[in-house]
């Protein structure tokens, strides 16, 4: 069996980019002790073999690594995250969480799987977050929120206290939610989008994209 553990960034965009500093940043000392190695990882044959100074691998040839595999996705499309993340397990690679060292993340916190916490994001108190959630830079997510699985905060999105944001939703970058009330919160239904530079002040139904300040309904999917 192989000494050494395998990380992997999926995805050599701009977003795993800089997702990949952070992994470097989380497992200094591993690196340093020789005990691990960083790839990028892509489906598909990659068409370059190094980014940043890191290899860039294929999917099918990392699966396949001797050792513990551990991923973290870095892919803002939802569905492209869910699927990957299920094949990955389906291999027996395991998914690690990312917390930047200068993130801020209080009391009573609830996190699944593949949690990525970018520089200067912010989780408060008695948070429930699910599966490979995103919060990009200057993000924050205030008290009693619940956050559903792949769900994708764009950079500075300020989520107040008492927000259920159910799965797959895309809040953009600079949105602003406003804080619900404890017996009656505000949600973001599934597959929902909030645009950029949105202030949401009410529901916002499944599959519909909002946009403005007031947000409001641009168009619903359903």
């Amino acid at each position: 069996m192989s000494n050494i553990d395998f990380y992997a960034v999926i995805g050599a965009g701009g977003y795993g980019r800089e997702v990949m500093p952070l992994v470097r940043q989380q497992l200094a000392s591993q690196l340093a002790a020789g005990k691990v190695r960083l790839f990028f990882v892509v489906e598909g044959e990659p068409s370059i073999f190094k980014c940043n100074e890191y290899p860039v691998m294929a999917l099918s040839d990392f699966k396949n690594l001797p050792g513990d595999k551990y991923f973290t996705v870095a892919i803002a499309d939802s569905k492209v995250r869910e699927r990957i993340s299920s094949l990955l397990y389906d291999f027996n690679c395991k998914p690690f969480s990312i917390f930047s060292k200068n993130s801020i993340v209080m009391d009573n916190n609830k996190f699944d799987d593949g949690l990525l916490l970018s520089p200067f994001t912010t989780i408060t108190s008695n948070v429930t977050i699910g599966k490979f959630f995103h919060a990009n830079i200057y993000s924050y997510v205030a008290h009693d929120c619940q956050i559903g699985n792949f769900v994708t905060f764009a950079p500075g999105v300020k989520c107040n206290g008492n927000v259920i944001i159910e799965d797959h939703a895309y809040i953009g970058t600079g949105a602003v939610i406003k804080q619900g009330a404890a017996d009656n919160k505000l949600v973001i239904g599934r597959g929902a989008i909030v645009g950029m530079g949105s202030v949401v002040t009410k529901s916002v139904p499944a599959y519909t994209t909002v946009l403005g300040n007031p947000a409001r309904v641009f168009k619903n999917e359903r």
